[in-house]
């Protein structure tokens, strides 16, 4: 059956902020470890793997296991305020992404121990198998010479805003004309803006794709789960969003080879 999801109302989450701030009280990290999560409030950006996994929590198998509530929310940085403001008592995430959020936020923290671990691939429509094969084999010459893991280890770290590896060769041209790349620029490391332009890991691996193949990359900001209809639809013509492999999606869409391997974790406040 599907679930029927709903995104955190602003209006909500500024009269409990209210509230939080009249009491006077610090906010007390109530999550420890995944077993924690039963029962809990727990945020996550709409329509992602961490969504997918929260919503497990949502209507437990076991009549005994309380049930979690799930807040949804449109952007990733929106479910950490709602962390820092009390809303949510975690946040389930990718790790990159969570290591750049808990370096801006102290008092924020990631759990030692992972949440589950995925794969990331570029997703693709079901009827574009030449692409798909032209792609694949690019991404495989891309992790043979290094340059896959010279892009994703220039944005992991510190100051990673800053950060623009990957550069065309000279020189490239590009007689095949456009490739649309739907993302949802609001994921660092892998997608975000920098003085306008969107940047980040996924960014670099299309760019690196698009010169292999001659093509001109154009990127298109949507909301993440617009993406796989963007994709359907012919209105992109990949999906590139540190997109996760899972069944649910392949019944929608196709994905290349994975190009990275990613983990999910658990953010909560400090102690």
């Amino acid at each position: 059956m599907r679930k029927i999801k709903k995104i955190a109302s602003l209006t909500l989450t500024a009269a409990l902020v209210m509230s939080t701030a009249g009491c006077g009280n610090k906010l007390e990290n109530k999550v420890h470890s995944k077993e924690d999560l039963p029962g809990k409030v727990i945020g996550v950006q709409l329509d992602t793997t961490g969504d997918s996994y929260a919503s497990d929590y949502e209507n437990p198998e076991d009549e005994k296991t309380p049930a979690s509530t799930v807040e949804r929310f449109n952007k990733a940085s929106d479910a950490i305020q709602a962390l820092k403001q009390g809303i949510v008592d975690c946040v389930i995430i990718d790790e990159d992404p969570a290591k750049s959020y808990v370096a801006k936020n102290d008092d924020l923290t990631i759990l030692k121990d992972p949440f589950e671990h995925e794969d990331y691939a570029i997703a693709i429509s079901k009827d574009n198998s030449e692409l798909k094969e032209k792609i694949n084999n690019v991404l495989a010459e891309l992790k043979d010479s290094g340059t896959l893991d010279s892009i994703i280890s220039n944005y992991i770290g510190e100051d990673t805003e800053e950060k623009h590896s990957y550069t065309s060769p000279e020189n490239t041209e590009r007689p095949n004309g456009t490739l649309t790349m739907a993302t949802n620029a609001y994921f660092a490391p892998y997608e975000y803006y920098q003085n306008s332009l969107i940047v980040g890991i996924d960014v670099d691996i299309a760019q690196a794709v698009c010169d292999e193949l001659g093509y001109e990359l154009q990127i298109e900001d949507m909301a993440f789960d617009s993406i796989i209809d963007a994709v359907q639809s012919g209105q992109a013509d990949i999906g590139v969003a540190a997109m996760t492999v899972t069944e649910e999606r392949l019944k929608e869409i196709d994905f290349t080879d994975p190009y990275t391997t990613a983990t999910q974790v658990i953010i909560v406040r400090k102690d």
